[in-house]
């Protein structure tokens, strides 16, 4: 009996030691790849458009007006981005940061700018600032959404507008005069006629510049005592002007009111959206608020820190062109905004640069990112919400534009559909509703050619994802016909290499590796699965594709 007691104590104890090796091993392997945001593969999303999880909440606030095309809401909310999530969609595509549109509360009735009566489906027509749309979810689905995100190594990031409420409708009465302007309407030739003033008719502009401090709307006030918590939010409001000591001026209620969401819900960053309408000091307060809030959250939630990565910000500069390093142009007046609050701008280049050759292509980004925007980075993108000229509109390029796209240098933004070819061209619709249509789900389980799209992409998410060389690496090339460059990236004790191979030969082929990968090195082809040896400087892969992405098996 005590030795059978002595064999189970062994047992339970190696089982225990196992068991704790086991994870050891989890955990270490966890971090030999570490999250970097200059290198990231971010996924954009129109939060109604992506996929309807909830049918109950497709209906609010009387919204029952006969929309123009695809200008209504269409039910997509943050349960159908949940169900993703679950499903595994993001994982499959490499994603590690998810952006989607603004889910604040949006204005209440429509409008019809000349492209038809819309409703605030897109997000950027804000009424209130503390509360959710119905139509996208509740505090509690958001609550939700970061937690799954974050267990399968998903960031989420917000869209945050400070620059304007939204339109003025027979329900959504304009803010008072010393919140918002309702005109002139902005003529872009210069920094004031950027700025002051509204970008089109009847978008009322926050007066962000004001040092005048103000109240809270009439209305705003009528609402949060008719839903109870009134003094809860003034309470709040009074603790952070007690705590920075800012004047209550426009700005920093909103600034207030946004990065509640990051001391909430842990979001780890935020895409802000029409950055040069506003002063530039606007975004360096927005930042530093935004760093306090993450660090509360963190000091709040210390077992769910993912990593001690900052909070990340992304500046739609409209216009914005990586050529320009970091200083945007108004004609009178120079900008620096990587040093004023942010740490990425969108590059509004990408999709003509994708137009060049890779040699040309990957060597400017890994110039420009490793010398002059050095400890920052770009978003690149082929297609999003309001760009009207896309880098394939068509859709008849779908697997150049994933190798270009996740294969530059950079931050990769991946515009929902664009895994999928989903269709840009919709008839009968106006302006920049061709854009945005539903997801095509359907396509991805029945078509084969969508779901042949959709794998190539997957491919490179993945390797994207599983390699920070990718994306914040430095590009070295080994050779320029056919295409062979290496990729390296360096951070403390940590250092990833990979070899990029395109316009290959199908079936076998030597790739050069360079000084990337040592002799008798075990390599292995994540494209094609394929594994190898480094022998005289080369790598034979027999496949039947034209690429070949190669990573150490050690």
């Amino acid at each position: 009996m005590i030795r059978k007691t002595i064999l189970s104590l062994s047992f339970l104890l190696a089982t225990t030691l196992a068991f704790a090796q086991a994870k050891k091993h989890t955990v270490a392997k966890t971090e030999k790849t570490p999250f970097v945001w200059e290198g990231a593969n971010l996924y954009f999303l129109m939060t109604d458009r992506f996929n309807n999880g909830d049918k109950s909440n497709d209906v609010n606030y009387n919204r029952t007006k006969t929309a123009g095309k695809l200008r209504g809401f269409e039910g997509g909310d943050l349960k159908g981005i949940i169900q993703k999530i679950d499903e595994g969609y993001f994982t499959k595509l490499g994603i590690n940061v998810i952006w989607f549109t603004p889910i604040v509360e949006q204005i209440h009735d429509g409008v019809d700018e000349g492209t038809g009566f819309s409703y605030g489906f897109h997000g950027y027509w804000t009424r209130d600032w503390t509360a959710l749309d119905p139509n996208f979810g509740t505090k509690k689905d958001l609550a939700e959404l970061v937690k799954k995100a974050h267990a399968k190594g998903i960031r989420i990031m917000l869209d945050g507008v400070i620059n304007h409420t939204g339109p003025v409708t027979p329900v959504d009465t304009v803010w008072p005069e010393d919140w918002v302007r309702t005109g002139p309407n902005c003529k872009y030739s210069n920094f004031e006629n950027t700025t002051a003033c509204t970008l089109v008719s009847n978008l009322p502009d926050v007066k962000t510049e004001s040092k005048v401090a103000v109240a809270l709307p009439p209305f705003l006030v009528e609402k949060w005592k008719a839903e109870g918590r009134y003094e809860k939010e003034v309470a709040s409001l009074d603790a952070f002007f007690k705590r920075t000591g800012y004047p209550r001026t426009p700005k920093y209620y909103i600034i207030k009111w946004l990065t509640d969401y990051i001391t909430e819900f842990g979001i780890d960053g935020y895409r802000a959206d029409t950055v040069k309408h506003t002063d530039e000091s606007v975004w360096a307060d927005f930042k530093i608020q935004c760093d306090y809030a993450f660090a509360q959250w963190k000091k709040n939630n210390p077992t769910k820190v993912l990593d001690n990565n900052p909070f990340y910000t992304i500046a739609e500069v409209y216009n914005y062109n990586i050529s320009n390093g970091k200083l945007f142009d108004f004609g009178d007046k120079k900008v620096d905004y990587y040093a004023n609050g942010f740490t990425a701008m969108i590059n509004f280049e990408f999709k003509s640069d994708a137009q060049k050759d890779y040699s040309i292509l990957f060597s400017k980004y890994s110039g420009l990112l490793n010398n002059q925007l050095k400890g920052n980075s770009v978003l690149n993108y082929l297609s999003s919400h309001d760009d009207g000229g896309p880098f394939d509109a068509k859709r008849t390029k779908s697997i150049e534009s994933g190798t270009k796209l996740l294969l530059t240098p950079g931050i990769s933004q991946m515009y929902y559909g664009d895994e999928s070819a989903r269709s840009l061209v919709v008839e009968g619709t106006q302006g920049d509703a061709t854009l945005r249509s539903n997801m095509n789900w359907e396509a991805i389980k029945t078509n084969s050619e969508t779901q042949k799209v959709l794998l190539h992409w997957q491919k490179l998410g993945q390797f994207r994802k599983n390699h920070p060389s990718v994306g914040a690496g430095v590009n070295t090339e080994i050779s320029a016909k056919p295409y062979v460059c290496s990729r390296t990236f360096t951070k403390g004790k940590y250092t990833d290499t990979v070899i990029i191979g395109l316009n290959l030969a199908s079936g076998k082929k030597e790739i050069p590796v360079g000084s990337a990968f040592k002799e008798g090195a075990k390599v292995r082809d994540a494209y094609s699965g394929k594994t190898a040896t480094v022998l005289k400087g080369k790598v034979t892969v027999d496949s039947e594709f034209d690429i070949v992405l190669l990573e150490s098996m050690k």
